[in-house]
């Protein structure tokens, strides 16, 4: 495997690109190959059969670009069909959810944790199994938040029809009194400004993107696939594709990332 490979990232639309953001900062070196699933998008009300379709393509896809790594930067995605493409892939891949429910369990003060996600996943049950395997005493209040992924996907980020949707989704919530939330879907990290207001600067809000990252940089770090870092490379550092609307998410993608994204290509995932 060469170690200067890229990266491969997927998520249903642009949720994944915070994931992105912080394989970036956390491991600036690495190059990256981004997919967006942007015409078949929401993934959380789809069937556990349709995720794993749809991530077997993105795979494949990515498979010819020649990374040596994936991330399946979307929780239905990781909790749907992780185990599935593991099994079935000689490279390492690796979800958004052990990095998030560790990091929620070591934080709990009161041992009662909430988890926002999509249909797909709360559905799943995976993060209420994972946690509890790490620690059974805990309670986990899960809540499913399916406006959010079109509310994000349409740049509605500080809007009033947000704040209100969100405030009705977090109520329960807050009537459990959590101390820690683990935003569920990599969308919701996009939200994190109107979330801490309506639950408060006492609520811990952990983001597996950035717990993600970590997990990545380890990993490559191990298995010696830890990118070297080459003047002499002119390759593409970070590369974007998507199965639909390719300048709305290259408006997008420049505002939530680093640096400016020049060019996002649009291919057909059908064909994988």
């Amino acid at each position: 495997m060469d170690r200067n490979a890229p990266v491969g990232v997927f998520d249903s639309g642009v949720g994944g690109l915070t994931v992105a953001r912080e394989i970036m900062r956390q491991i600036p070196d690495e190059r990256i190959i981004y997919f967006g699933d942007t015409a078949r998008l929401p993934y959380g009300s789809k069937s556990r059969d349709t995720v794993i379709r749809y991530s077997r393509q993105i795979i494949r896809f990515l498979r010819t670009m020649e990374v040596k790594a994936i991330v399946i930067a979307c929780n239905t995605a990781s909790s749907y069909a992780l185990e599935v493409v593991q099994s079935e892939t000689d490279i390492p891949v690796i979800g958004v959810i052990n990095a998030g429910a560790r990091t929620a369990v070591s934080a709990t003060r009161n041992k009662k944790i909430g988890v926002i996600g999509t249909e797909g996943t709360i559905g799943s049950g995976i993060y209420t199994e994972v946690m509890r395997k790490m620690r059974p005493d805990i309670e986990v209040f899960a809540k499913s938040c399916p406006l959010f992924v079109p509310l994000v996907e349409e740049g509605l980020l500080h809007d009033s029809v947000t704040d209100e949707i969100a405030s009705r989704y977090l109520s329960e919530l807050k009537g459990k009194y959590i101390d820690t939330l683990v935003l569920g879907c990599t969308h919701y990290p996009l939200l994190r400004s109107t979330l801490r207001r309506l639950l408060g600067e006492e609520v811990i809000l952990v983001n597996p993107a950035y717990e993600t990252a970590v997990e990545l940089r380890e990993l490559l770090m191990h298995q010696n696939l830890n990118r070297q870092k080459d003047e002499a490379d002119n390759k593409e550092k970070y590369q974007f594709f998507v199965s639909d609307l390719a300048e709305k998410f290259t408006s997008f993608a420049t505002a939530i990332l680093p640096g400016e994204v020049k060019e996002t290509r649009k291919i057909n995932i059908e064909e994988y």
